[in-house]
């Protein structure tokens, strides 16, 4: 399916690497990739991952080291919500 990245996913893909870039610019670039290209794995086979009703009706998520992307099935593209640190707040992000 197609892959859609939500505004809030961009803003915490780029909160990611800024972080990461402060001890090593090289490593954010190369993390943010890996990122992506889990987003692309996701687009491809949604359906194997965990829905997360607790959450949101219809959002699923796939985990990433220690982040974890939440995304949802649409009728034309898989997108992207959020992207969290497993140690956060999720329901908070999404309330």
């Amino acid at each position: 399916m197609k892959l859609g990245i939500s505004p809030l996913a961009v803003q915490d893909l780029e909160s990611i690497g800024d972080w990461i870039a402060k001890d090593n610019p090289i490593r954010a670039l190369s993390f943010i990739e890996e990122l992506y290209q889990k987003c692309l794995l996701i687009a491809d086979s949604p359906t194997l991952y965990a829905e997360c009703p607790e959450i949101l009706p219809g959002l699923r998520s796939c985990a990433y080291g220690r982040y974890l992307l939440f995304f949802r099935v649409l009728e034309a593209e898989v997108r992207i919500e959020r992207i969290l640190h497993g140690s956060r707040d999720i329901p908070a992000h999404f309330s």
